[in-house]
């Protein structure tokens, strides 16, 4: 991870330097790319605040913390804090895109009819195949859209719970709902 500082009002010591420069490594962890990542720390005294603001730029990721105290290395830490819950928060949202995404699965369906065989027994036959994703929504939202279509029934995804669901329409015009997952 590239680290630059930026210091401004004040002449900063070694030490400062180095205790910056080593809280500020810790964050690479949190990056995939950490060679490609930028992280700008800008440093400033105004009158009796110490500011430390952190700018962070990697593959997806644009974050930016400002804290201030009235010492420069509580403040230092504290926009680390700051920057690594951001960082926490941002790697969790992307791990629950990605379990959406892998969730996405096609669905296949099959049309059947029944022949009769010279034994006289009825076996299934496979006439048609669709498929297709099916489409987040709630349970109102498809049955509406069932209503408005001629098909029996509906595949769609349950956006209360993330699930594939079926709904159909019964003989007597009412609907009914398969949720596997419950």
């Amino acid at each position: 991870m590239n680290i630059s500082f930026t210091f401004k009002n004040f002449d900063p010591s070694d030490h400062l330097k180095t205790y910056a420069n080593k809280r500020f490594g810790k964050l690479g962890k949190y990056v995939s790319h950490s060679d490609v990542a930028d992280l700008q720390v800008n440093l400033m005294v105004e009158k009796f605040r110490q500011k430390a603001e952190v700018i962070l730029k990697a593959d997806s990721i644009n974050l930016t913390a400002l804290e201030s105290s009235e010492d420069m290395y509580s403040s230092i830490d504290m926009v680390l804090d700051k920057i690594e819950a951001q960082l926490r928060r941002s790697r969790e949202k992307m791990k629950g895109r990605n379990k959406k995404a892998r969730g996405n699965k096609t669905v296949h369906m099959d049309d059947l009819t029944f022949a009769d065989k010279e034994s006289g027994d009825w076996t299934p036959t496979i006439v048609g195949r669709d498929s297709y994703e099916p489409k987040p929504m709630s349970i109102d939202e498809a049955a509406m859209q069932l209503d408005a279509k001629e098909n029996d029934f509906l595949v769609f995804r349950n956006s209360d719970t993330e699930g594939i669901n079926v709904i159909y329409k019964k003989k007597n015009g009412d609907f009914g709902l398969i949720d596997p997952g419950h």
